[in-house]
């Protein structure tokens, strides 16, 4: 039994892993906030289910714009160095919509300028900080270590909007605002203690061509390119937030306190999956466990849309959050294994374009698909295309099925 609890060990052998995990959970906790924090001043503002919609719009388009030339930036520089001025900006974009929340003196569109202009930074400092685990962590400690990465970031999505609720009440978006910015130093603080973090070899060409070998890279790699095509399919094929409020008011009563414990389910399956992942983490197939928890996300979702019980469809939920934790985690593990460092930041900027913009646009086909037929019919298409298209990638590419784990080390033998 614990084998199979959340395997702390690389908190114990890297000091510095211990430091940076802390301060991105605070900063994570902040940017949680933050998020609830423009949704309701847009929506105080301007009282627009359009204007809060463009929310998600600023945050996503300068990740897909921007993302790959900053992941080729980052395979030329410092990225140490280059993580600490981009979160310092996020920190100075953080203060800037404090000051205006405090004094009013910036509209919605403004608001939403400065959200996009702190989204331009993340699409530099989230792969920058991808890039560190690896080299903080022995390869057999890594799928650990990105485990409790996982779970940071579960716990920051349960803890982050009923902090945002409460601070609002409050101190009003000023105070959310303000407490982000401030936790920004804890995500400096942990990356000051890091070592150098510069890439190894033949630095990235500059512009377009070095995002071209980034791709050329993924198109040449089979198990890193399957284990995108297998994100791809999960979110982009069966995201069902979109559908939430339509299948509570079709299915189960259209209650508000059903709806909340839809969108607590799936966190609270990951949580639940991440305090057991040494159950997978240590398994010899990080290919087929990626592949497994793929295809039981999409079951776990037709099996929610057949469901005609609440209680029934909260245990699917359940069941497909811990499913997502199972297949994020074991991707991750795989691309950061088998990337050369002087690509991880170009493949990291990739992993993370898809990770953010796939369920955006999952959640826009599922509302589409729901708009021609029902919510029901959305949710069960997505789950079987997605198990379709995951057992597709995994015939396609053998070498994933049949990846294994890095061996341990001398300590764990």
């Amino acid at each position: 039994m614990r084998r199979a609890l959340l395997d702390v060990a690389p908190l114990r052998a890297s000091p510095p892993f211990r430091r940076l995990l802390i301060g991105q959970a605070l900063s994570g906790l902040g940017g949680q906030m933050t998020s609830v924090a423009v949704m309701f001043q847009v929506w105080r503002m301007t009282g627009s289910t359009a204007w809060t919609g463009a929310v998600g719009l600023a945050q996503a388009v300068p990740l897909v714009a921007l993302g790959l030339f900053a992941g080729s930036v980052l395979d030329r520089v410092d990225r140490r160095r280059f993580y600490l001025v981009t979160v310092g900006g996020q920190a100075a974009c953080s203060l800037l919509l404090a000051v205006q929340g405090l004094l009013g003196y910036l509209p919605a569109a403004g608001v939403l300028l400065v959200v996009a202009a702190q989204s331009c930074l993340t699409a530099s400092s989230g792969p920058a900080s991808r890039t560190f685990i690896p080299r903080l962590l022995p390869k057999h400690r890594l799928a650990a270590g990105l485990a409790l990465s996982r779970i940071t970031f579960q716990g920051s999505m349960l803890l982050g909007p009923a902090l945002g609720g409460l601070i609002l009440s409050v101190a009003g978006v000023a105070g959310c605002y303000l407490v982000d910015a401030l936790t920004f130093a804890a995500a400096i603080f942990g990356a000051l203690g890091l070592p150098p973090m510069s890439h190894d070899g033949e630095p990235a060409r500059p512009g377009i061509r070095g995002v071209l070998d980034g791709l050329a890279f993924l198109a040449r790699t089979p198990v890193v390119r399957g284990a995108l095509l297998t994100d791809l399919a999960t979110t982009v094929l069966s995201m069902p937030v979109s559908l939430f409020p339509l299948i509570n008011a079709e299915r189960f009563g259209d209650s508000p306190r059903t709806l909340g414990l839809f969108l607590t389910a799936i966190a609270a399956g990951g949580v639940a999956a991440s305090l057991l992942s040494g159950s997978f983490t240590r398994l010899p197939r990080p290919g087929l466990v990626m592949l497994g928890g793929s295809a039981a996300w999409g079951a776990a979702l037709t099996l929610f849309g057949l469901s005609p019980s609440p209680w029934a469809g909260l245990a699917f939920l359940i069941l497909a959050g811990a499913a997502d934790t199972v297949s994020v985690v074991s991707r991750s593990t795989i691309v950061q294994t088998h990337t050369p460092n002087a690509l991880l930041g170009r493949v990291s900027a990739a992993e993370q374009i898809v990770g953010r913009a796939g369920p955006d646009i999952g959640n826009m086909r599922s509302g589409l698909v729901a708009g021609a037929s029902s919510g029901m019919t959305a949710l069960v298409s997505g789950g079987l295309l997605c198990i379709g298209a995951v057992a597709l990638v995994g015939a396609a590419t053998p070498g994933l099925r049949r990846l294994a784990a890095p061996p341990p080390g001398p300590a764990d033998e």
